[in-house]
């Protein structure tokens, strides 16, 4: 469902029925474009989110905790000096569209009551949040527009706040019969659907068929094709909408599909899909937006990360292109040492100024004749030693080569692993953790004389139950893999890891039982999953008691070596992971 004015008209109702009269008392800005307001009215404490992050804008009352910055922005600051404190005095939606107005009664600078004015446009990408005074000059926003980002409206403090350009749309609010099939003469060329959603504000195109669903009508179905008696019956529909919102009769659905999944959301009881009841409009939002503002937050703070880990892994590749071109360049470096021996074996035969002898090669047992390429200017054993030269430097250089590819294969290994941590966060602080560890590890600079004035509580591996009662845990960064691993897991505890592929450490508490094939079969797939590999099928994952599993002095955070294991293929999958019992 599109967060259009049906969605925001019941949002307000919901708001207004709780809020009206309530104070201020609290303002918090987690994000750049997201704010909190912290509400006391009626002896009842409320959480009201307005975000306007162009993948999903929004307000409605919010249960999710969030972690506020130490130095609260500007724009937070700003809105603190003029509305804490202040009385929500009425909520009004402009025109039944996606801009909503919160008028605030507080004291000014001098002391005494003016109206501020608090206005949430919700509109995607061009989504803002704007407090203006009593005259409607722009005391700050939450993103500032400028000419050069907009030629149509400028937004900036100290400007006079004007609406958006008009879409010449008809308010849903004012829905009038006579007009309506006016309208409908004037778009036979249009589908009974565009023909709703193009003129009326505030109406999605889902709920536009909605309305020609309950009319009975196919919302292709074009208007000059409709019968008299369907153009009534779509007037009506629309007509007993528009009452609902009036009257505020709202019923907040979950829409599912057939796998019980979540796909939807309305704001009345719409006729298609599997219908979940909710009690409350914001409740439905938040639920229903849950994981894709997780989804958008999370990337949001691991961009610079994920770039740099990326940058890192395209300089190991590089770096091993040229590795293997310069094995493959002296793969023959043997020849160098063969010509050299076969020249000082036959040196009083060979004249200086020949370039190219040929000589039996007495090393083979078929005793071949080999062609040897040689410097005129250089005496015969000059020339020997060429080779000698050339064949030590190719051996310095494999022997070198050696170790540089072994270097930047665990590297290689190491960032790609962290890559997938970066994949696998779910809050803040594991994001801190990893950040901390490429800090540690030299990727990222040392900022000297940062100050951190609040202690940052360790995050905890994700911790699950099997089926068959056994705890399973699983590291979600390197740190935590060391931890699990090294320091948590008992000799007879289960190990497992995704063999040859960067992934979690995944420990099954034993309890000095032998542990069930069902648990390892879940403990296995959790190692798939939270793995690089979570999009592949027959995913190799090995496993082994802890005790067989040892940390290589000098080794990188989360790389291990273990023997005597077993390996088991597993087709990691989202819905069979959700079935396993998750421990908050």
């Amino acid at each position: 469902m599109a967060f259009d004015g049906v969605t925001i008209s019941a949002l307000i109702s919901e708001i207004k029925n709780k809020t009206i009269g309530g104070r201020i008392d609290k303002i918090y800005q987690p994000e750049r474009d997201e704010i909190i307001l912290g509400i006391r009215s009626q002896g009842t404490g409320y959480k009201l989110l307005l975000t306007a992050n162009p993948s999903n804008p929004k307000l409605h009352f919010t249960q999710i905790s969030r972690e506020n910055p130490l130095d609260p922005p500007l724009f937070c600051m700003v809105m603190r000096k003029h509305i804490q404190g202040g009385k929500i005095i009425d909520i009004k939606q402009q025109n039944f569209d996606r801009i909503v107005n919160i008028y605030i009664e507080a004291l000014d600078e001098m002391g005494d009551y003016s109206v501020k004015n608090l206005i949430i446009e919700i509109m995607g990408r061009h989504s803002n949040i704007i407090l203006t005074d009593h005259s409607g000059t722009i005391l700050d926003c939450i993103k500032h527009i400028t000419h050069d980002k907009s030629s149509v409206r400028e937004v900036l403090p100290g400007k006079q706040y004007e609406m958006p350009p008009a879409q010449n749309k008809i308010n849903t609010l004012m829905l009038d019969r006579q007009n309506f099939m006016s309208l409908m003469g004037e778009n036979g060329a249009k589908k009974a659907q565009a023909f709703i959603y193009q003129n009326y504000s505030g109406i999605s195109p889902i709920m536009a068929t909605e309305i020609c669903t309950r009319a009975d009508i196919y919302s292709d179905d074009f208007i000059e094709s409709l019968t008299p008696s369907q153009a009534e019956r779509l007037y009506l529909s629309f007509e007993a909408l528009v009452k609902d919102i009036k009257d505020e009769n709202f019923s907040p659905c979950l829409i599912k599909d057939e796998k019980n999944k979540a796909v939807d959301f309305f704001p009345i009881t719409p006729h298609f899909g599997i219908v979940e009841k909710y009690e409350s409009m914001s409740a439905l939002v938040e639920d229903f937006y849950k994981s894709r503002d997780f989804a958008y937050r999370i990337n949001q703070k691991t961009q610079d990360l994920k770039k740099l880990i990326t940058q890192n892994i395209e300089r190991c590749v590089k770096k091993k292109e040229i590795q293997l071109r310069t094995l493959k360049d002296i793969e023959n470096r043997d020849k160098l040492r063969l010509y050299g021996e076969l020249i000082t074996a036959n040196i009083y035969s060979i004249k200086k100024g020949m370039t190219l002898v040929s000589l039996v090669n007495f090393y083979s047992e078929s005793g071949e004749t080999v062609d040897i390429e040689l410097d005129g200017d250089l005496s015969p054993s000059e020339n020997a030693q060429k080779y000698f030269k050339a064949y030590n430097k190719a051996k310095r250089t494999y022997l070198a080569l050696q170790e540089q590819i072994s270097s930047n294969e665990e590297e290689l290994t190491y960032l790609e692993g962290v890559l997938t941590s970066v994949n696998n966060c779910i809050n803040e602080q594991d994001i801190r953790e990893i950040r901390q560890e490429l800090i540690d590890e030299g990727y990222i600079k040392k900022v000297k004389n940062l100050k951190n004035r609040t202690a940052k509580r360790k995050s905890s591996p994700m911790h699950f139950v099997s089926s068959d009662g056994y705890d399973i845990y699983v590291g979600k960064n390197n740190v935590q893999n060391d931890e699990l691993t090294l320091k948590f897991a008992k000799p007879r505890d289960m190990w497992l890891h995704t063999k040859i592929i960067p992934g979690s450490h995944v420990i099954v508490v034993s309890k000095g039982e032998k542990i069930p094939d069902t648990t390892l079969n879940e403990a296995a797939l959790l190692s798939a999953y939270f793995s690089k590999a979570r999009n592949s099928t027959m995913v190799p994952v090995d496993y082994t008691e802890k005790r067989n599993v040892k940390k290589p002095n000098g080794a990188k955070p989360g790389m291990v070596i273990y023997e005597t294991n077993r390996t088991a293929y597993m087709n990691p999958s989202e819905e069979e992971v959700n079935k396993i019992k998750r421990v908050d």
